[in-house]
């Protein structure tokens, strides 16, 4: 598996960004700055086949801004927001509806928006291993893949909350 690791050389604007925080930061062990980054991919290392070593990809902090007081709950909200829709998850019921796991209806905080897009998470996340799952299958007749594609198609139908709307 490859490693991420993080180049600790800070320079340029992300540097110039940090720089009126310093006194402040260093008067206060432990605070916490809320941001937003962009990192750019600098180096990467590939072992030779037969080494043990590891594949790593380093990347560097290429732009950086942080947020004052007033800021900052708009930052967390985006946060939060970004990790629920990568890490939404659902499963299947006998009718074919997506179910979001208790973790991530608490996470939605019973925000419709935010149940929609995890269910759609869910829901994509689910028929596309389906499609994968039936496009690996071997000796697949044409009839059967296409019977295959139709399940998938129907399923992301119902997952759009348009079941048996019939054929467009």
């Amino acid at each position: 598996m490859t490693t991420v690791k993080l180049d600790s050389k800070i320079g340029g604007g992300p540097a110039a960004t940090l720089e009126p925080l310093v006194p402040g930061l260093y008067a206060q062990p432990g605070i916490r700055i809320l941001g937003v980054v962009e990192l750019v991919h600098v180096e990467r290392v590939q072992p030779a086949p037969d080494s043990d070593g590891e594949p790593v990809v380093k990347m560097r902090i290429s732009a950086l801004e942080i947020a004052g007081k007033q800021q900052e709950g708009a930052l967390r909200e985006a946060q939060r927001a970004l990790h629920l829709h990568r890490t939404a998850m659902g499963t299947l019921d006998e009718h074919g509806q997506i179910v979001l796991t208790e973790r991530t209806l608490k996470q939605t905080a019973g925000l419709l928006s935010e149940i929609q897009n995890a269910t759609m998470r869910a829901a994509l996340s689910h028929w596309g291993s389906y499609a994968r799952s039936a496009a690996a299958t071997v000796n697949i007749s044409h009839s059967e893949l296409l019977h295959e594609l139709k399940a998938v198609a129907d399923g992301l139908r119902a997952a759009l909350g348009q079941a048996d709307l019939g054929d467009d």
